[in-house]
């Protein structure tokens, strides 16, 4: 059930991951499979915002795809995820839900939760986190999704000062990012010796190459080493 291209991805080094798709591509035996590998390579584009190039990248992609397939969900979602990234949530919505429905139709659950959680990032968060989390209920192993749909739900409870929901969401979510959610939190609930905790905690677990601001932001958080 899981995404079979998914292993090719490494968000870290993108050159890396383009190079890995467009090997793909070359030994792609049929239109929806490098339909498929396409979308990927428009990912990749927008991660680096070019999404003009995101955007003709799917537009190949969509040309080659069988009305119900899942080169056609893919294709769909990294048209939304394009707008989202581009500035333009209100493009995007429609996409994601088309995705979900597609996918959940199709059989593609990987994908339908991929959706619902991006759903839940441009309309309706409780909502969509709800619909996310029923369809994982049904389908135990989803659970990788789990983590993304809490710690969106928890960031946009953040942002309307909703702290207490907020830090309940971020103790669902796995670590290092919650453990940055939940640091953040604890620090405005007041809680400052827990959020110190949770600093450190996040500053151990992120990967080499980390946001400057976020870094320097859990080291304040942290407070001297004792």
């Amino acid at each position: 059930m899981a995404d079979r291209l998914r292993e090719l991805w490494d968000f870290a080094d993108l050159d890396g991951t383009e190079a890995r798709f467009r090997a793909r591509l070359n030994t792609a035996e049929t239109d929806d499979e490098r339909a498929e590998v396409l979308t990927q390579l428009a990912r990749v584009e927008g991660l680096r915002d070019n999404f003009a190039a995101g955007h003709a990248l799917v537009d190949e992609a969509e040309a080659l795809v069988s009305p119900e397939s899942t080169g056609r969900v893919r294709a769909l979602l990294e048209r939304g995820r394009l707008h989202r990234s581009g500035g333009d949530p209100e493009a995007a919505q429609p996409l994601f839900v088309a995705a979900f429905v597609l996918a959940k139709k199709g059989g593609d659950l990987w994908f339908a939760a991929d959706a619902a959680h991006m759903v839940a990032l441009v309309d309706d968060p409780e909502k969509w986190t709800q619909v996310g989390l029923d369809l994982i209920s049904e389908h135990p192993e989803l659970e990788h999704w789990l983590g993304p749909l809490h710690n969106n739900l928890g960031w946009y409870y953040f942002e309307n000062e909703r702290y207490d929901d907020a830090l309940a969401a971020f103790e669902k979510t796995p670590a290092p990012y919650a453990a940055y959610g939940r640091a953040k939190t604890l620090a405005l609930l007041g809680r400052s010796a827990e959020a110190a905790d949770a600093a450190r905690q996040a500053l151990e677990l992120l990967p080499e190459g980390s946001d400057e601001e976020f870094l320097a932001e859990m080291t304040k958080i942290a407070g001297p080493d004792d």
